[in-house]
């Protein structure tokens, strides 16, 4: 055999060998760019719950308010009872 076909056939294996390695290779990141963009998604319905779920300012100013006026019955109630 001579040595330029013994060569050639040397340097197709290790082309074809890279190859293959390449194309696993980009496979693998095909895959994970896909993974991402689905954890993007997840993360970015996880915000919109979140965010959904905080009390509006007008609706805790009521809740507060409704609780002061609860407090001063029970204030109003306690002198009352002070009183006797």
């Amino acid at each position: 055999m001579e040595f330029q076909t013994l060569f050639n056939t040397a340097v197709g294996a290790v082309l074809l060998l890279a190859g293959w390695v390449l194309r696993v290779i980009w496979d693998s990141l095909k895959q994970l760019q896909k993974d991402d963009r689905e954890l993007a998604d997840k993360v970015n319905k996880i915000e919109v719950l979140v965010a959904g779920q905080y009390i509006k300012r007008d609706e805790f100013d009521r809740v507060v308010e409704r609780l002061f006026d609860k407090l001063d019955q029970i204030e109003l109630k306690i002198d009352g009872k002070m009183d006797k």
